[in-house]
């Protein structure tokens, strides 16, 4: 990629931080939808919890910070960047990404990491750090601890990414992205641990889970946070984000391919 179609990607990227900043009520709405699921979780686990020194290998402890770690890797791409997407498709101004000298992979996702900044990142520091003091939360305090898991939360961004971007290009194909949303979004949610942890699934589902990618979106950094992998089990886990998110994209320039031709105009 040359510097001129790099800077590119970087003035999209900072045209959708300003989207964010311009549509605070969407923002401050989100926050609060957080923080209301982060409390919900926080208290329905604690129920659970109750009479119970571990579930399943998690003490109360790790499950709290499980909570936590889910919260941020979630709040990092929210249903704002994903709508931007589906948007663009349902109202037709996706003919004007096929004007521009712009790859529309690619700038969606200087899109999404825009927005990340502000609406994830931002709540992510908000909320996570006063869940921290109030639940004595600790995260991984060693350098390389902190260094994978830090590569792991960033690669789990791709991850998603990559799925929301093909899941947004069904929209070709229909009428409406709601559909479409809450099925990604059920489907997301389960298999990545977001929900419940894969270790308390069935041992048929756990391994299912396990072979797909979306267990590299939550599963993956919240296992490092928690120092419930080694080192070298760590490099791998994040080795294999990498190798998901090369296929997803793949998959996803293969899956465009194919939608721009259900694009018409004026019913030609």
């Amino acid at each position: 990629m040359s510097v001129a179609s790099f800077k590119k990607y970087i003035t999209l990227a900072l045209c959708s931080m300003q989207n964010t900043l311009a549509y605070r009520l969407s923002f401050i709405l989100n926050f609060l939808a957080s923080f209301i699921g982060l409390i919900a979780m926080y208290c329905l686990w604690q129920a659970v919890y109750t009479g119970r020194d571990q579930l399943s290998g998690f003490t109360w402890e790790q499950m709290q910070a499980y909570l936590l770690v889910t919260f941020f890797v979630n709040s990092m791409l929210s249903y704002y960047s994903e709508s931007s997407i589906s948007g663009k498709i349902i109202d037709g101004s996706v003919m004007m990404d096929l004007l521009r000298p712009i790859q529309f992979q690619k700038a969606r996702l200087a899109e999404t990491l825009g927005s990340c900044v502000l609406e994830g990142l931002l709540s992510c520091i908000l909320i996570g750090t006063a869940a921290v003091f109030t639940l004595g939360i600790s995260l991984p305090q060693d350098g390389v601890g902190m260094l994978q898991f830090g590569i792991s939360m960033l690669s789990s961004i791709f991850v998603k990414f990559c799925i929301v971007y093909m899941s947004a290009l069904l929209c070709f194909w229909t009428t409406s992205s709601f559909g479409i949303y809450w099925a990604r979004t059920s489907i997301t949610n389960l298999l990545s641990g977001a929900l419940v942890p894969l270790t308390f699934f069935p041992g048929w589902l756990e391994s299912l889970a396990m072979a797909l990618p979306f267990q590299g979106i939550v599963n993956t950094p919240v296992r490092i946070a928690l120092g419930m992998t080694g080192r070298a089990e760590a490099w791998q886990m994040i080795g294999v984000q990498w190798v998901w998110i090369i296929l997803l994209w793949l998959l996803g320039r293969w899956l465009w391919s194919r939608a721009v031709r259900q694009i018409t105009i004026h019913g030609g």
